[in-house]
């Protein structure tokens, strides 16, 4: 039986790892993890949301596969009872420029195939949510919310159950390439594989460099902060209200999302990270600052994105102009007391000319595939990413992997 490595323990990780035990019963499978415990970063500093696929260009691999991942995440939350509720989203225009744009995301909604979507006025708002306002508004029903570290540890679970294995607190430095396999090379020693998946996230482009990948697209973190609104206030939404993604902007805006455990958040914005894992604090760390700071590609894209900066800095400064910004949408916010919460970093990939890497990016070297991109809907698509993963390893290599389970 062949045998199969996956570097990381992240959602996306632990999902190719499931999916490897399931197209080949009996195979081993080994999950390489530097943290004490899986769903350390990303898949645990998230807003828990499971996206519907508004946004994403029509034939995309963010549009095929969320929507494929959203189906599997539910059929996996249900089949495992985990909690998984589909509480809706409101995406809310508050002019007439919002609403032109609006009316564009709702086709490439439906060319997505998001079940239900559909445009509202003012009073459709209210019957949805009926403490927000705007002048139209997309919504989408059945967006839903989970646990994404609790849906981590069980897909873990379930590679364990298998007969796979995870290793905790086991970092890998690189992967070398054979001739009919590869090289895993941890602290721990060098061990061999027929085939190796890096789902590496905040340290992707570090990895796959030292492993002899490509240079490009490099990961520049950005951090996402939010807060917990206060008990008074935390029902005055019943699902997800955000706004009209603004073209002049690379990041999406603050929002509001009600959380799986009953809390509900305002946030994130998104502000160059100092730190690709420091989520408390300054999160200054040095050696990550200076490699982004010298990136040439970072530099291009601050050049670009000024007014980016100053709308974003003043929520990272103040916490009253952050709510502001949501009160606009709900404006029964006013006043609400917050809490803040540990930040979420996000791996953003970024090219040299200082473009944002949109889709998803998956790279193949010999016996060696690294994910290089895969911010949101990444969790959202974790499970229909495993599948495009395994299955496109399979034919390349000519391995005999079961059918996909529909």
């Amino acid at each position: 039986m062949p045998s199969f490595a996956v570097v990381g323990a992240g959602i996306i990780g632990a999902a190719v790892a499931r999916e490897l035990t399931l197209r080949f019963p009996g195979a081993a499978v080994t999950v390489f993890e530097k943290e004490p415990q899986v769903a350390a970063h990303q898949t645990g500093h998230n807003s828990g949301v499971v996206h519907a696929g508004l946004y994403y260009e029509p034939g995309g691999l963010k549009a095929r596969l969320c929507r494929r991942g959203a189906t599997l995440l539910q059929r996996f939350c249900a089949d495992r009872e985990l909690p998984y509720e589909e509480c809706g989203k409101l995406v809310v225009a508050l002019d007439a420029a919002e609403e032109a744009r609006l009316e564009a995301i709702h086709e490439r909604a439906v060319a997505n195939g998001v079940p239900d979507v559909r445009m509202l006025g003012p009073e459709g708002i209210r019957e949805v949510e009926p403490r927000a306002v705007g002048r139209a508004a997309l919504h989408s029903p059945h967006t839903a919310i989970v646990d994404y570290a609790r849906v981590t540890r069980a897909l873990a679970d379930d590679v364990v159950a298998a007969g796979g294995t995870v290793h905790l607190g086991t970092p890998v430095r690189r992967i070398g390439g054979t001739a009919t396999g590869a090289i895993v090379h941890t602290d721990r020693g060098r061990h061999s594989f027929d085939l190796v998946v890096v789902c590496a996230g905040l340290q992707s482009d570090r990895l796959a460099r030292a492993s002899g990948g490509e240079e490009e697209p490099a990961i520049v973190p950005f951090l996402g902060q939010y807060f917990l609104l206060d008990p008074a206030h935390r029902d005055h939404v019943r699902g997800l209200v955000y706004p009209v993604p603004d073209p002049r902007y690379p990041f999406l805006g603050v929002h509001l999302t009600k959380r799986i455990d009953g809390e509900t958040t305002v946030g994130p914005n998104a502000f160059l990270s100092l730190s690709r894992e420091g989520y408390r604090g300054l999160g200054l760390a040095p050696k990550d600052a200076l490699e982004t700071v010298a990136h040439p590609g970072f530099r291009r894209f601050a050049a670009r994105n000024l007014p980016t900066a100053a709308r974003e800095i003043r929520t990272v400064l103040s916490r009253r102009w952050f709510l502001e910004e949501a009160q606009r949408y709900v404006p029964s916010l006013a006043g609400a007391g917050t809490t803040r919460v540990p930040r979420g970093i996000r791996a953003q990939a970024m090219t040299r000319d200082g473009a944002l890497v949109d889709d998803f990016v998956i790279q193949h070297r010999g016996r060696v595939t690294h994910v290089r991109n895969a911010p949101s809907p990444g969790a959202t698509s974790s499970l229909a990413i495993a599948e495009h993963i395994v299955a496109a390893a399979a034919r390349e290599h000519g391995l005999p992997a079961a059918p996909v389970q529909e």
